[in-house]
Protein backbone atom coordinates (compact mmCIF):
# COMPACT_ATOMS: atom_id res chain seq x y z
CA UNK A 1 0.00 0.00 0.00
CA UNK A 2 0.65 3.40 -0.74
CA UNK A 3 2.11 5.37 2.37
CA UNK A 4 1.22 8.78 1.94
CA UNK A 5 0.81 9.42 5.61
CA UNK A 6 4.31 8.88 5.98
CA UNK A 7 5.34 11.11 3.96
CA UNK A 8 3.44 14.09 4.74
CA UNK A 9 6.69 15.92 5.52
CA UNK A 10 7.45 15.57 1.71
CA UNK A 11 4.49 16.76 0.16
CA UNK A 12 4.15 19.71 2.98
CA UNK A 13 7.65 20.72 1.25
CA UNK A 14 6.11 20.65 -2.10
CA UNK A 15 3.16 22.72 -1.26
CA UNK A 16 5.61 25.39 0.51
CA UNK A 17 7.36 25.41 -3.01
CA UNK A 18 4.64 26.17 -4.67
CA UNK A 19 3.45 29.11 -2.34
CA UNK A 20 6.63 30.69 -1.53
CA UNK A 21 7.08 32.13 -4.91
CA UNK A 22 3.48 33.76 -5.10
CA UNK A 23 3.78 35.09 -1.58
CA UNK A 24 6.99 36.62 -2.74
CA UNK A 25 5.17 38.07 -5.85
CA UNK A 26 2.04 38.98 -3.58
CA UNK A 27 4.61 40.76 -1.39
CA UNK A 28 6.60 42.87 -3.64
CA UNK A 29 4.54 42.98 -7.04
CA UNK A 30 0.77 42.59 -5.12
CA UNK A 31 -1.95 41.99 -7.98
CA UNK A 32 -2.98 43.78 -11.23
CA UNK A 33 -6.33 45.23 -10.78
CA UNK A 34 -8.23 45.15 -14.13
CA UNK A 35 -11.19 48.08 -14.28
CA UNK A 36 -13.54 46.07 -12.28
CA UNK A 37 -11.70 47.12 -8.85
CA UNK A 38 -9.88 50.49 -9.86
CA UNK A 39 -12.69 52.21 -11.84
CA UNK A 40 -12.24 52.95 -15.49
CA UNK A 41 -13.61 52.45 -18.80
CA UNK A 42 -13.96 49.11 -21.41
CA UNK A 43 -13.88 49.09 -24.52
CA UNK A 44 -14.17 46.24 -27.17
CA UNK A 45 -14.55 47.11 -30.76
CA UNK A 46 -14.65 45.11 -34.15
CA UNK A 47 -12.44 46.09 -37.19
CA UNK A 48 -14.75 45.26 -40.33
CA UNK A 49 -12.71 46.81 -43.16
CA UNK A 50 -9.25 47.61 -43.39
CA UNK A 51 -7.89 50.63 -44.63
CA UNK A 52 -4.80 49.78 -47.47
CA UNK A 53 -2.18 50.96 -45.05
CA UNK A 54 -3.08 48.54 -42.37
CA UNK A 55 -2.57 45.34 -44.36
CA UNK A 56 -4.08 41.91 -42.82
CA UNK A 57 -2.69 42.08 -39.59
CA UNK A 58 -3.34 45.01 -36.95
CA UNK A 59 -0.64 44.79 -34.10
CA UNK A 60 -1.49 45.78 -30.36
CA UNK A 61 1.44 48.17 -30.51
CA UNK A 62 -0.95 50.23 -33.02
CA UNK A 63 -3.93 50.71 -31.18
CA UNK A 64 -1.99 51.29 -28.36
CA UNK A 65 -0.29 54.47 -30.06
CA UNK A 66 -3.24 55.45 -31.07
CA UNK A 67 -5.24 56.05 -27.86
CA UNK A 68 -1.86 57.53 -26.48
CA UNK A 69 -2.03 60.06 -29.45
CA UNK A 70 -5.37 60.77 -27.80
CA UNK A 71 -4.43 61.57 -24.45
CA UNK A 72 -5.77 58.32 -23.15
CA UNK A 73 -3.56 56.32 -20.53
CA UNK A 74 -4.64 52.89 -21.61
CA UNK A 75 -4.31 49.59 -19.32
CA UNK A 76 -4.26 46.80 -22.10
CA UNK A 77 -5.17 46.01 -25.46
CA UNK A 78 -5.85 42.48 -26.24
CA UNK A 79 -7.36 40.29 -29.22
CA UNK A 80 -10.33 38.79 -28.03
CA UNK A 81 -11.56 37.53 -31.50
CA UNK A 82 -10.96 37.90 -35.29
CA UNK A 83 -10.29 41.55 -35.84
CA UNK A 84 -11.62 42.11 -32.24
CA UNK A 85 -9.75 44.19 -29.44
CA UNK A 86 -10.79 44.71 -25.99
CA UNK A 87 -9.54 47.58 -24.09
CA UNK A 88 -8.90 48.71 -20.41
CA UNK A 89 -8.66 52.31 -20.17
CA UNK A 90 -8.67 54.79 -17.59
CA UNK A 91 -12.08 56.58 -17.62
CA UNK A 92 -13.38 58.68 -20.78
CA UNK A 93 -16.56 59.90 -21.33
CA UNK A 94 -19.20 59.27 -24.64
CA UNK A 95 -17.21 62.21 -26.45
CA UNK A 96 -13.35 61.11 -25.76
CA UNK A 97 -14.65 57.81 -26.63
CA UNK A 98 -16.29 59.08 -29.81
CA UNK A 99 -12.91 60.66 -30.85
CA UNK A 100 -10.98 57.62 -30.44
CA UNK A 101 -12.87 55.47 -32.59
CA UNK A 102 -12.91 57.98 -35.19
CA UNK A 103 -9.20 58.01 -35.20
CA UNK A 104 -9.37 54.53 -34.97
CA UNK A 105 -11.41 54.34 -38.14
CA UNK A 106 -9.11 57.11 -39.56
CA UNK A 107 -5.99 54.98 -39.64
CA UNK A 108 -7.28 51.34 -39.41
CA UNK A 109 -10.28 50.82 -40.97
CA UNK A 110 -13.77 50.77 -40.62
CA UNK A 111 -14.57 50.34 -36.62
CA UNK A 112 -17.81 49.03 -35.31
CA UNK A 113 -18.00 49.17 -31.06
CA UNK A 114 -19.09 45.89 -29.73
CA UNK A 115 -19.28 47.49 -25.75
CA UNK A 116 -18.27 50.23 -24.08
CA UNK A 117 -18.73 50.07 -20.06
CA UNK A 118 -17.23 52.82 -17.17
CA UNK A 119 -17.12 51.58 -13.67
CA UNK A 120 -16.23 54.15 -11.19
CA UNK A 121 -13.92 53.80 -8.69
CA UNK A 122 -16.66 53.72 -5.97
CA UNK A 123 -18.12 50.45 -7.24
CA UNK A 124 -14.70 49.09 -7.97
CA UNK A 125 -13.77 49.65 -3.73
CA UNK A 126 -17.40 48.13 -2.77
CA UNK A 127 -16.64 45.02 -5.64
CA UNK A 128 -13.26 44.38 -3.73
CA UNK A 129 -14.74 45.14 -0.06
CA UNK A 130 -17.66 42.24 -1.04
CA UNK A 131 -15.27 39.86 -3.07
CA UNK A 132 -13.25 39.58 0.58
CA UNK A 133 -16.07 39.34 2.29
CA UNK A 134 -17.15 36.52 0.64
CA UNK A 135 -14.16 34.65 0.53
CA UNK A 136 -14.15 34.79 4.86
CA UNK A 137 -18.02 33.98 5.12
CA UNK A 138 -17.49 31.35 3.18
CA UNK A 139 -14.74 29.80 5.08
CA UNK A 140 -16.39 29.94 8.50
CA UNK A 141 -19.43 28.66 6.72
CA UNK A 142 -17.37 25.73 5.78
CA UNK A 143 -15.66 25.33 9.18
CA UNK A 144 -19.31 25.85 10.75
CA UNK A 145 -20.57 23.23 8.50
CA UNK A 146 -18.06 20.35 8.46
CA UNK A 147 -18.02 20.62 12.62
CA UNK A 148 -21.78 19.70 12.37
CA UNK A 149 -21.31 17.46 9.69
CA UNK A 150 -18.90 15.17 11.69
CA UNK A 151 -20.13 15.57 14.77
CA UNK A 152 -20.84 11.63 14.84
CA UNK A 153 -16.62 10.87 14.77
CA UNK A 154 -15.98 8.80 17.32
CA UNK A 155 -13.94 10.17 20.29
CA UNK A 156 -11.61 11.59 21.45
CA UNK A 157 -11.46 12.70 17.51
CA UNK A 158 -12.76 16.39 17.36
CA UNK A 159 -15.03 17.76 14.61
CA UNK A 160 -13.71 20.98 14.98
CA UNK A 161 -10.47 19.48 13.87
CA UNK A 162 -11.64 17.95 10.26
CA UNK A 163 -13.51 21.67 9.64
CA UNK A 164 -10.22 23.57 10.45
CA UNK A 165 -7.98 21.06 8.37
CA UNK A 166 -10.32 21.65 5.39
CA UNK A 167 -10.09 25.21 5.83
CA UNK A 168 -6.24 24.80 5.69
CA UNK A 169 -6.90 23.23 2.96
CA UNK A 170 -9.00 25.72 1.63
CA UNK A 171 -6.79 28.10 1.96
CA UNK A 172 -3.31 26.85 0.39
CA UNK A 173 -5.57 26.74 -3.17
CA UNK A 174 -6.31 30.05 -2.61
CA UNK A 175 -2.76 30.99 -1.75
CA UNK A 176 -1.30 29.29 -4.74
CA UNK A 177 -4.02 31.01 -7.23
CA UNK A 178 -3.72 34.09 -6.06
CA UNK A 179 0.18 33.95 -5.92
CA UNK A 180 0.32 32.57 -9.39
CA UNK A 181 -1.90 35.02 -10.73
CA UNK A 182 0.21 38.04 -8.81
CA UNK A 183 3.67 36.67 -10.93
CA UNK A 184 1.22 36.30 -14.12
CA UNK A 185 0.12 40.03 -13.97
CA UNK A 186 3.65 41.50 -13.21
CA UNK A 187 5.60 39.49 -15.95
CA UNK A 188 2.45 38.65 -18.71
CA UNK A 189 0.27 41.76 -17.65
CA UNK A 190 -2.91 39.70 -16.71
CA UNK A 191 -5.08 41.46 -14.20
CA UNK A 192 -7.66 40.07 -11.74
CA UNK A 193 -11.61 40.79 -12.72
CA UNK A 194 -14.81 39.83 -11.45
CA UNK A 195 -14.46 36.40 -12.93
CA UNK A 196 -11.05 36.09 -11.23
CA UNK A 197 -13.42 35.91 -7.79
CA UNK A 198 -15.92 34.29 -9.78
CA UNK A 199 -12.93 31.33 -10.25
CA UNK A 200 -11.61 31.59 -6.82
CA UNK A 201 -14.87 30.94 -5.05
CA UNK A 202 -15.67 28.24 -7.29
CA UNK A 203 -12.02 26.48 -6.39
CA UNK A 204 -13.03 27.06 -2.92
CA UNK A 205 -16.05 24.73 -3.35
CA UNK A 206 -14.33 22.53 -5.02
CA UNK A 207 -11.63 21.97 -2.85
CA UNK A 208 -14.00 21.24 -0.12
CA UNK A 209 -16.04 18.94 -1.74
CA UNK A 210 -12.81 16.74 -2.59
CA UNK A 211 -11.53 17.01 1.38
CA UNK A 212 -15.04 16.03 2.72
CA UNK A 213 -15.38 12.95 0.57
CA UNK A 214 -11.63 11.82 1.95
CA UNK A 215 -12.63 13.09 5.24
CA UNK A 216 -16.12 11.11 5.30
CA UNK A 217 -13.88 7.83 4.72
CA UNK A 218 -11.97 8.43 7.49
CA UNK A 219 -15.05 8.73 9.42
CA UNK A 220 -16.54 5.67 8.21
CA UNK A 221 -12.87 4.17 8.95
CA UNK A 222 -12.65 5.19 12.52
CA UNK A 223 -15.60 3.32 13.45
CA UNK A 224 -15.13 -0.31 11.00
CA UNK A 225 -11.35 -0.26 12.29
CA UNK A 226 -11.19 0.93 15.53
CA UNK A 227 -7.52 -1.15 16.44
CA UNK A 228 -5.88 0.79 13.96
CA UNK A 229 -3.89 3.92 14.59
CA UNK A 230 -4.88 7.21 13.57
CA UNK A 231 -2.30 7.50 10.69
CA UNK A 232 -3.28 4.06 9.52
CA UNK A 233 -6.66 4.90 8.94
CA UNK A 234 -6.14 7.88 7.53
CA UNK A 235 -3.98 6.19 4.94
CA UNK A 236 -5.75 3.73 4.40
CA UNK A 237 -9.02 6.13 3.84
CA UNK A 238 -6.77 8.08 0.81
CA UNK A 239 -6.08 5.23 -0.84
CA UNK A 240 -9.89 4.22 -1.08
CA UNK A 241 -10.89 7.92 -2.51
CA UNK A 242 -7.73 8.53 -4.45
CA UNK A 243 -8.95 7.05 -7.46
CA UNK A 244 -12.52 8.96 -7.47
CA UNK A 245 -10.92 11.86 -6.58
CA UNK A 246 -8.62 11.55 -9.03
CA UNK A 247 -11.21 10.70 -11.75
CA UNK A 248 -13.38 13.46 -10.65
CA UNK A 249 -11.03 16.11 -11.58
CA UNK A 250 -9.43 14.56 -14.36
CA UNK A 251 -13.02 14.68 -16.26
CA UNK A 252 -13.29 18.67 -15.08
CA UNK A 253 -9.57 19.29 -16.28
CA UNK A 254 -10.48 17.98 -19.98
CA UNK A 255 -13.57 20.20 -19.91
CA UNK A 256 -11.64 23.13 -19.13
CA UNK A 257 -8.97 22.09 -21.43
CA UNK A 258 -11.54 22.24 -24.05
CA UNK A 259 -12.55 25.70 -23.21
CA UNK A 260 -9.19 27.31 -22.65
CA UNK A 261 -8.49 26.02 -26.59
CA UNK A 262 -11.50 26.77 -27.85
CA UNK A 263 -13.50 29.03 -25.72
CA UNK A 264 -11.52 32.51 -26.65
CA UNK A 265 -9.60 35.24 -25.25
CA UNK A 266 -12.61 37.13 -22.99
CA UNK A 267 -12.81 33.56 -20.97
CA UNK A 268 -8.99 32.39 -20.88
CA UNK A 269 -7.87 33.44 -17.54
CA UNK A 270 -10.97 32.86 -16.26
CA UNK A 271 -10.25 29.26 -17.24
CA UNK A 272 -6.42 29.31 -16.44
CA UNK A 273 -7.74 30.19 -13.31
CA UNK A 274 -10.10 27.28 -12.85
CA UNK A 275 -7.11 25.02 -14.10
CA UNK A 276 -4.86 26.03 -11.36
CA UNK A 277 -7.70 25.81 -8.85
CA UNK A 278 -8.92 22.38 -9.64
CA UNK A 279 -5.41 20.59 -9.87
CA UNK A 280 -4.26 22.63 -6.55
CA UNK A 281 -7.83 21.52 -4.72
CA UNK A 282 -6.82 17.89 -5.82
CA UNK A 283 -3.83 18.10 -4.58
CA UNK A 284 -4.60 19.59 -1.27
CA UNK A 285 -7.21 17.34 -0.55
CA UNK A 286 -4.85 14.19 -1.06
CA UNK A 287 -1.72 15.50 0.44
CA UNK A 288 -2.75 18.27 2.73
CA UNK A 289 -5.74 18.54 4.43
CA UNK A 290 -5.90 14.47 5.98
CA UNK A 291 -2.18 14.82 6.77
CA UNK A 292 -2.34 17.66 8.74
CA UNK A 293 -5.54 15.95 10.79
CA UNK A 294 -2.81 13.53 11.16
CA UNK A 295 0.05 15.58 12.27
CA UNK A 296 -2.31 17.42 14.73
CA UNK A 297 -3.21 13.99 16.41
CA UNK A 298 0.23 12.63 16.53
CA UNK A 299 1.18 16.25 18.36
CA UNK A 300 -1.76 16.58 20.60
CA UNK A 301 -0.92 12.94 21.67
CA UNK A 302 3.10 13.74 22.17
CA UNK A 303 2.12 16.90 24.75
CA UNK A 304 0.33 14.21 26.93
Amino acid sequence: MIDIIGKKWFYFLISGLIIIPGLVSLLFFGLRLSIDFTGGTLLEFQILKFNPPAGGQIKNEEIKKIIEEQKIESGLVQNSGENTFLLRLKPIDQSQNKKLQEELSKKLGEVKELRFETVGPTIGKELTRKAILAIIVASVMIVLYIAWSFRTVPKPYSSIKFGVCAVAALLHDVLVLVGTFSIFGHFFKVEIDSLFVTALLTVIGFSVHDTIVVFDRIRENLKRLPNKSFAEVTNESIIQTLGRSLSTSLTVIFTLSSLFLFGGATIKWFVVALLIGIVSGTYSSIFNAAPLLVLWEERKNSSK
